[in-house]
């Protein structure tokens, strides 16, 4: 079996996913997104495909869709638009086109997972500055984050109106989309699922560094094992449904009354803190799911419209 892994690069993520795949006999090569060329057309001189570097896309037996880089809006469309294309020839793309789409925009998880009847902390999504000055006066602690972002980067907590104001005027002059999301009381943890395949792998307690409010083990959070409750599962399982990703990093917010909110399900996840903390071979299931796939052509309930309420 050969399973081409799209990412910006090499690292520790792509070089897990590699020994996992030379551990199972499988063969695979790590390609950059950079590299796609498509040749389409009618003609005698056409021969119609997707490669990158003279390897085949097409011939692959799966797609693993890691990081997809920054780049400019044609870029990114472009890189997107490959994946459906490949989807539609029928190789799987884990995760998929669809599901990445849904995952990387904040906006559209939160409105899905409301629209699911999922608890979601109140947020205000606008384009216009003084839509979101009126959000932050109105919920007096909020988060202001990037719609497009990962690992607590570029987000940005605020309860003085006047530092609000300095922070939403130097983001309308970048033209952004706020994204303001009222501050939750969570005593400085939050709890990171694992989705693959339909089935939790795995969850971590995460704790923020003392004297921050971001968990982010990429920005200096501790991690730790955590016995997930049933219906914390439940949440986690079908938030992944829900943007139908066939695995999926999910975090919950425990709050202080009780609820527990979804906060994000990550489509483009990363593992090494759940890894570190637990022991548990990610990549290995990650690869096990995505071979199961290719041998029975089927997938898992990984859609909100096939998953029981």
């Amino acid at each position: 079996m050969h399973i081409i892994i799209l990412n910006a690069g090499t690292g520790w993520h792509t070089a897990e996913l590699c020994r996992a795949l030379a551990e199972r006999g499988h063969g695979g090569q790590v390609l950059p997104y950079e590299g796609l060329t498509s040749r389409l057309g009618t003609g005698p001189r056409v021969t119609r495909g997707l490669s990158i570097a003279g390897t085949e896309l097409l011939d692959a037996d799966a797609v693993l869709a890691r990081i997809i880089p920054s780049g400019s809006l044609e870029q990114m469309i472009y890189r997107i638009d490959a994946l459906h294309w490949l989807e539609t020839h029928g190789v799987p793309v884990v995760n998929s086109a669809r599901a990445i789409e849904r995952s990387v925009d904040k906006f559209y998880t939160t409105a899905l997972l409301q629209e699911a009847g999922l608890p979601t902390p109140e947020t205000v999504v606008c384009e216009d500055a003084a839509a979101a000055m009126t959000a932050v006066l109105e919920m007096g602690d909020v988060i202001i984050k990037p719609i497009f972002g990962s690992m607590g980067h570029g987000m940005v907590r605020v309860s003085d109106p006047d530092i609000a104001f300095r922070v939403v005027r130097s983001l309308e002059q970048l033209r952004t989309v706020f994204y303001v999301q009222r501050v939750i009381d969570h005593g400085g943890r939050d709890i990171r699922v694992f989705v693959v395949g339909g089935r939790v792998l795995g969850a971590i307690e995460r704790h923020a560094p003392t004297g921050q409010w971001r968990t982010n083990v990429s920005l200096g959070g501790a991690a730790r094992p955590f016995d997930l409750p049933p219906a914390w599962a439940a949440l986690a399982l079908r938030a992944a449904a829900i943007v139908g990703a066939d695995y999926a990093g999910v975090d919950l917010l425990p709050s202080a009354d009780g609820t527990v909110f979804v906060l994000e399900v990550n489509g483009i996840p990363g593992w090494q803190g759940l890894t570190q903390a637990t022991g548990v071979d990610v990549a290995g299931a990650v690869i096990d799911y995505v071979a199961d796939r290719v041998r029975t052509g089927a997938r898992p309930a990984t859609d909100a419209a096939e998953m029981p309420a």
